[in-house]
C-alpha cells in the first residue's frame, strides 16, 4: 500500500514532551501510546491505501480525559484526529503526522435503555449492533444499520451519518440521533439537540452529524429506538439486466412503496458473495434486488403481493421470497458479507461510495463497466439501490506495479460521474483524505469558503481532523478543477495542502 505523508500544516516541531508532561497528570499512563510498536496498529483506518503512524495515541476512559487532552493540545498547537473502531471507508481516521490520535473506543458503556421514552443514552465508543441487542428485550432496537454495525462504533456513525441496508425507510443516522455531547477544542462541553421532538435555536445538531470530527468529539449521544416489526419477509429478484433492475427500482418508489430494505447487486457481485454465504442467490441474473417488507402480517403479505407485481412487470425472471427469518437473515447475510467476499477473491479491493439519482442507476453502472476496460481492473456493485447510493469495489493487487494508482484513479472517475450525472460523492463514508478532491469537483469556490468558515467557527485553530474534509482554494486550483487569482483565497491563515 502507498505510505501517504501529508505536508507539515503546523511549522513549529510539536512539544510532545510538553503535552505528555501535563497529560500525565490527567491521563492514565496506560492509556498514553508512544512507542512506534504500540501506535503503528493506528497507522489506517479502513481504507488501507493511506496510512501514517501517530507520533502519540491517546486513549480515555471518561469525558474528563477528553477535556484535559483536548485543552492541552491546544495550549501546544497540536493536532487532534478522533478514531473509533477504525471502520471508516475514507482516511477520516488517519492519523496526523504532527498530532496525536485521540481513541474513543474506551468510552464504549451503554449508560441507559429506556423503553417509555424509546430511548438509549450510549457513549461514542458503543458498537452500532450492541445498542439493538441490549434493546431487543424491551422489544425495541437501533434501525441505522451499516455493514459493519457488528463493529463499528455509533461515534464512528455520527462522524460519517452512517446509514445501512434499511436507511431508505427508517433514516440515516442524522434521522436517529436526538442529542449529542460534545467536547470542543477549547474543552468546553456541550448537548446539540434534545430528547424533545425539537430544540430552540438553529439546528447545529444535524450540521455536525457528518462532520468527520473537524468540529468536536462526541462524549454521549441520546439515540431513537423503534419497536422491532412483527413480522418482516425478503423478495429476492432475479433480472436479466441491470436496466431492467434499474427500472424496477424506480418503478417501486413511482408505485408509493417505501420498503423497509431495497438493494442492488450485480452478477459479478452475487458470484463473489453466494461461495462465501451460500446465501441462496440466483446466479444466472445480471442483477439481483433484494427488498423487503416490514409491520403486521397483514401489511407484510400486502405488501409483498404489491412488489411481486411491480417486479414482474418489470421482467423479473425469478422471485423468490424468505419463507422463514432464517432464510431472510441468509439474504441479508450475503449483501452484508459483499466487502469480506471481495477479499476472497483479490488481494485488494477499494470500496467507492458515490449517489447518484435512482433514474440513472442502468447509466452509471454502464458505464462503470465500460470503465473497467480503461483502467484494466474488475469492479463488483454492491449499493442501497432505493437511495441511489452506490457502493462500487475495485478489485485490484497493490504488489502489482501501478494497479494502486489505476485503481485511485478509476475511484475518482466514477465520482466525478455521479456529480455530472446530479448526484454526490458520497453517502455514507464521508470524505476525509480520500475524495477531497473531489470536493473540488461537486462544490464551488463559494460553497468552499462557506465550509472553512463553518469549521472556524467551531475550530478556530484548525486543530480538529486538519488537512481533510474540506480543501482548500489551493489544492482545487492544483487539481486542475478551480482557477485562483492572487489575493483571492479567503482565510489565508489556514493551512494550505
Amino acid at each position: 500500500m502507498t505510505e501517504t505523508l501529508i505536508s507539515p500544516a503546523f511549522q513549529t516541531t510539536p512539544d510532545f514532551a510538553g503535552l505528555l508532561g501535563r497529560l500525565r497528570a490527567h491521563v492514565p499512563a496506560h492509556c498514553i501510546l508512544s512507542k512506534v510498536e504500540d501506535t503503528k496498529p493506528y497507522e489506517c483506518d479502513g481504507l488501507s491505501l493511506y496510512r501514517a503512524v501517530p507520533p502519540v495515541v491517546i486513549l480515555p476512559e471518561n469525558e474528563a480525559q477528553v477535556v484535559a487532552v483536548l485543552q492541552a493540545c491546544k495550549a501546544f498547537n497540536i493536532p487532534v484526529v478522533a478514531r473509533g473502531a477504525g471502520t471508516g471507508l475514507s482516511g477520516g481516521a488517519m492519523p496526523h503526522t504532527q498530532g496525536i490520535l485521540l481513541g474513543l473506543s474506551k468510552l464504549n458503556q451503554i449508560r441507559k435503555i429506556d423503553p417509555d421514552t424509546a430511548t438509549a443514552i450510549v457513549e461514542p465508543g458503543v458498537r452500532n449492533l450492541a445498542i439493538s441487542e441490549a434493546a431487543a428485550p424491551y422489544g425495541l432496537y437501533y434501525a441505522p444499520d451499516p455493514s459493519s454495525q457488528i463493529a463499528c462504533t455509533i461515534g464512528g456513525n455520527i462522524a460519517e451519518n452512517s446509514g445501512g441496508v434499511h436507511c431508505l425507510k427508517y433514516g440515516l443516522t442524522v434521522h436517529n440521533v436526538l442529542r449529542v455531547r460534545v467536547v470542543t477544542i477549547d474543552g468546553d462541553v456541550v448537548e446539540l439537540g434534545s430528547e424533545a421532538p425539537d430544540s430552540p435555536g438553529l439546528d447545529l445538531l444535524a450540521a455536525f452529524i457528518g462532520s468527520e470530527g473537524m468540529l468536536g468529539l462526541v462524549t454521549e449521544v441520546t439515540v431513537k429506538l423503534i419497536p422491532t416489526p412483527a413480522c418482516a419477509r425478503v423478495i429476492m429478484a432475479s433480472f436479466p439486466s441491470v436496466e431492467s433492475a434499474g427500472a424496477a427500482v424506480a418503478n417501486v418508489i413511482a408505485a408509493g412503496i417505501i420498503p423497509a430494505g431495497l438493494e442492488m447487486m450485480d452478477k459479478r457481485a452475487v458470484h463473489m458473495v453466494e461461495p462465501f454465504v451460500n446465501a441462496g442467490y440466483d446466479l444466472d441474473a445480471d442483477a439481483l434486488l433484494l427488498c423487503e417488507s416490514d409491520g403486521t402480517e397483514q401489511e407484510v403479505e400486502h405488501e409483498i403481493a404489491r412488489m411481486e407485481a411491480v417486479f414482474r412487470a418489470a421482467g423479473a425472471s425469478r422471485l423468490q421470497v424468505s419463507s422463514s427469518e432464517q432464510e431472510r437473515l441468509a439474504f441479508w447475510a450475503g449483501r452484508k458479507n459483499a466487502f469480506p467476499a471481495a477479499g476472497r477473491i483479490s488481494p485488494d479491493y477499494y470500496c467507492m461510495d458515490g449517489t447518484i439519482p435512482r433514474r440513472h442507476l442502468a447509466r452509471v453502472l454502464n458505464a462503470i463497466e465500460e470503465m473497467e476496460d480503461e483502467f484494466g481492473l474488475r469492479c463488483a456493485n454492491v449499493f442501497h439501490a432505493g437511495d441511489g447510493n452506490l457502493h462500487p469495489l475495485i478489485l485490484f493487487d497493490s504488489n502489482k506495479p501501478g494497479e494502486v494508482e489505476r485503481a485511485e484513479k478509476f475511484g475518482a472517475a466514477i465520482l466525478e460521474l455521479c456529480v455530472q450525472v446530479g448526484g454526490t460523492i458520497t453517502g455514507e463514508h464521508g470524505v476525509g483524505i480520500e475524495k477531497i478532491n473531489q470536493m473540488c469537483v461537486q462544490f464551488s469556490r463559494q460553497e468552499l469558503d462557506f465550509f472553512l468558515a463553518f469549521k472556524r467557527a467551531f475550530d478556530p485553530y484548525c486543530l480538529l481532523n486538519p488537512e481533510k474534509v474540506v480543501p482548500t482554494l489551493a489544492r482545487c486550483a492544483e487539481y486542475g478543477k478551480m482557477h485562483v487569482h492572487a489575493g483571492e483565497i479567503r482565510f489565508p491563515d489556514l493551512p494550505r495542502f
